[in-house]
């Protein structure tokens, strides 16, 4: 299953890991904001989601350090890229 079949049926926890304040400023629907300075410290909450996780920021550049930070730690993970790009995959299910 591919990244945009596992968004699109809603089969991976979405982690957003921009800032709060950007978060606030729009976000896809459902997902959890864990800033990529906080990942480290919520890696037990990060455990407990529903694997797989799909990481997504702005770009795609804070997602891929996530990204590679818990594939080292055994967690199933992708970087989604931008939140616009998951976001856009959610709204094709609907």
């Amino acid at each position: 299953m591919n990244l945009e079949e596992l968004i699109r049926e809603n089969k991976a926890s979405i982690v957003d890991v921009r800032t709060p304040s950007e978060f606030a400023g729009g976000h896809v629907a459902g997902s959890i904001n864990i800033p990529l300075q906080d990942i480290q410290a919520r890696l037990s909450d990060l455990k407990a989601m529903t694997a797989p996780l799909i990481l997504c920021c702005a770009s795609g550049g804070r997602s891929g350090q996530a990204t590679y930070f818990l594939s080292q730690q055994g967690i199933e993970c992708y970087n989604g890229g931008s939140w616009l790009d998951v976001n856009y995959y959610q709204s094709k299910a609907q």
